[in-house]
């Protein structure tokens, strides 16, 4: 995945009886999300930059059994020393891999040998919680939960991806709750005046090193949008011929559109009336927040508005004014909603939660930075590059994982994301 797992190390106060409790919980999510599936769901991978369920279910396990319980737990016993070549995603430093496109060609082990894996990496971390914990550690545990978050993010994204191919377009449950619908209101825009800011991780809490070090940045008066670009709204860019009009695009962009027949959203249908949901296919909501976008949709839709998309120091500087609240997981719609019309919005909402929102920002390493020592280094550093910074989550993301400083990154074509558009203007 490319969603960022280093950590910096935090100076933890959770007690371990907390945080055993928290990580049984998160690790139960997990089996809970691929529990409507089945078997031959969880097997099957739909193109190279997903991941099979079988494969998530795996690799989270392995994660807490390489990082934690072999070097924890005295005389710990692997559940099969071969896993490692199966389920290590890209640590070069801890030896060979089984190549990604390939994972769903891994008919065995079995889904059944995988739940048994996780049952006995379960209970082991269980009893080695019970004990007492150094900050090092502790520190180990935070990071193995908040990867097994962006696991269960990626497990929903992927799964989507999976169903859409079945001609049948079936759902992934569907008890799901009903998406409110609501009137459209006009989009402002928020102006912000320029100086100087910080930006970045602060505190004593959990945050991925790629957040850090925190630093200064100068902030030219801006712009930005008081909500995300509505499905409606995207819908005016198509049938104004957005997607056949080069003078909108990028260059590698318009080529992304002349090679793949991009014509619309991923999962959208044809008439631009309905779309493709984990809880099956349903009308379109005009006033939700239209996703699935690549950054090159996200770019192209912007220059038709007249705007473009806001830095990732702009995106920051307006969210870290927000509490982290809206539309996530456990609301269990899993798909973007539309912002319900009271009296008491505030000027800014919808940064977090419904869409992650692309940036104008490469990905790139803060001013200070570090790679970590170790195999745990290699999941930031070496990914800066080529990629774009999207930031708020999205539907299927986690409240308690995210906050203003938090930097997710894709490349620009990657579209099966919960990818959505936040518009930002110069002030001249």
């Amino acid at each position: 995945m490319t969603l960022s797992t280093a950590a910096r190390k935090p100076s933890l106060t959770t007690q371990a009886p907390d945080l055993a409790a928290r990580a049984m919980r998160v690790r139960g999510l997990t089996q809970a999300l691929a529990a409507p599936l089945s078997p031959e769901d969880c097997g099957a991978q739909s193109m190279p930059d997903a991941s099979p369920v079988k494969w998530h279910l795996a690799h989270t396990t392995w994660f807490f059994e390489t990082f934690l319980l072999r070097r924890y737990v005295q005389n710990y016993r692997e559940f099969d020393p071969q896993f490692g070549l199966l389920f290590n995603s890209y640590y070069e430093s801890l030896g060979a891999r089984h190549p990604r496109p390939a994972r769903g060609l891994l008919t065995r082990p079995s889904l059944a040998k995988v739940l048994a894996y996780r049952a006995q990496v379960d209970a082991a971390l269980g009893e080695w919680m019970s004990g007492e914990l150094d900050d090092d550690a502790r520190a180990l545990l935070e990071l193995g939960l908040h990867h097994e978050r962006q696991h269960q993010e990626l497990l929903l994204t992927d799964v989507k991806h999976l169903l859409f191919q079945n001609p049948l377009q079936p759902a992934y449950r569907t008890d799901l709750k009903t998406p409110p619908s609501s009137s459209l209101q006009p989009m402002r825009f928020h102006e912000v005046a320029e100086g100087r800011i910080e930006i970045g991780y602060a505190g004593a809490d959990f945050s991925f090193d790629n957040e850090t070090p925190r630093h200064t940045q100068w902030l030219q008066a801006h712009r930005i949008a008081d909500r995300p670009v509505s499905n409606a709204e995207y819908c005016e860019f198509i049938r104004d011929g957005g997607y056949r009009r080069a003078e909108f695009w990028l260059s590698d962009g318009w080529a992304q559109v002349q090679s793949r027949g991009w014509q619309r959203p991923l999962y959208w249908h044809e008439d631009l009336q309905a779309s493709f949901t984990l809880g099956g296919t349903q009308d379109l909501i005009d006033s939700a927040p239209v996703c699935h976008l690549s950054f090159y949709e996200a770019d192209a839709y912007a220059r038709w508005a007249g705007a473009r998309l806001p830095t990732e120091t702009e995106w920051e500087a307006s969210a870290s004014t927000l509490p982290v609240g809206g539309n996530f997981v456990d609301e269990d719609f899993l798909q973007p909603t539309a912002q319900p019309q009271t009296r008491d919005i505030p000027r800014l909402h919808q940064f977090f939660g419904d869409v992650w929102e692309w940036t104008g920002s490469a990905y790139l390493p803060y001013p200070g930075f570090r790679t970590a020592p170790g195999a745990v280094g290699e999941y930031n550093g070496k990914f800066m590059s080529n990629q774009m910074v999207l930031r708020g989550g999205a539907c299927v993301s986690h409240a308690d994982h995210l906050r203003a400083s938090y930097r997710n990154f894709f490349y620009p074509d990657a579209r099966w994301q919960f990818s959505g558009i936040r518009l930002a203007q110069d002030v001249r």
